[in-house]
């Protein structure tokens, strides 16, 4: 059997990712399973901190919605881009500091499915920052609750 695993150490200007290569192997002697054998290769992987820069919170939420907006094609993604250009007054780049006024927008410009557009972006961000937890107050999830309470985490812990 072969498994890999990974370890993350990180020293003053330095973070290290350590693969461990492990390779499993099991005797058979008369039918009966001996002890098995492991064999460990560590390798290393050196990355200077100035490389390992966290991508700050407003370029991660443009993003997330760019990724989520660019599923539905190109062509449609910079018609809705436009659309929120001309008539709500936002530029893509604006979004993180015009966050109420994008979610009303995706809200009326969708109607029903810009919740779920919603939902995919707060998916979207998740992924990037798996260690926040939000509880909405009344229980719903709220876009816009949700983006405002990740935001201040980020900045509690900057």
């Amino acid at each position: 059997m072969f498994d890999r695993s990974f370890e993350l150490l990180l020293s003053t200007n330095y973070l290290y990712i350590v693969h461990y290569d492990m390779l499993f192997n099991t005797l058979r002697a008369e039918n009966k399973m001996e002890k098995p054998q492991v064999f460990i290769s560590p390798s290393y992987v050196a990355i200077a901190k100035e490389e390992f820069t966290e991508e700050p919170f407003e370029a991660a939420l443009v993003q997330a919605v760019n990724d989520i907006f660019s599923v539905l094609g190109e062509s449609v993604k910079q018609a809705i881009y436009g659309h929120l250009r001309t008539v709500y007054g936002i530029n893509k780049d604006e979004i993180p500091n015009k966050i109420e006024v994008f979610a009303s927008a995706v809200e009326e410009t969708f109607g029903s499915v810009g919740r779920l557009i919603e939902i995919k972006i707060i998916e979207r961000l998740h992924s990037k920052y798996v260690d926040f937890c939000y509880f909405p107050p009344n229980g719903d999830l709220d876009f816009v609750g949700y983006v405002s309470s990740l935001r201040d985490n980020l900045e509690i812990k900057a």
